[in-house]
């Protein structure tokens, strides 16, 4: 019975939090112009850490194809940990951060070893 309560309680605490945290648009990313995150992303000099398909690079981790969830994202630009400068609003619009957002979901994934010729057996 004592098993049976704590269960239930367990249940009654956890239960809205995931439906909190899986509710649809909740860290839905602002609407971007992705042409214009392509020129951010080239005008601001991302390639230069990121490499041009934002595939990652000696000093800056891979951006795509599947950047990081927008919240996550967002609050790393604004305030990076490693070497990364930060990219404040003054810098960096929210608008123009959405828009390079938008161009990081649409790089493409890379082709598959197994379709490269000279990766075959």
């Amino acid at each position: 019975m004592r098993r049976f309560v704590l269960l239930t309680l367990s249940l009654a605490l956890f239960l809205p939090a995931l439906a909190l945290a899986q509710a649809p648009g909740a860290a839905a990313a602002p609407k971007g112009n992705s042409e214009n995150g392509k020129k951010i992303f080239d005008g601001y000099g991302c390639y230069q850490c990121h490499n041009y398909a934002a595939n990652g690079g000696g000093a800056g981790p891979r951006l795509a194809p599947n950047p990081l969830a927008w919240p996550a994202f967002s609050r790393y630009v604004r305030a990076p940990r490693d070497q990364m400068p930060p990219f404040s609003r003054k810098v960096l619009s929210d608008q123009e951060l959405a828009d390079l957002y938008a161009y990081l979901q649409t790089v493409p994934a890379p082709p598959s070893t197994g379709s490269i010729p000279i990766l075959k057996p």
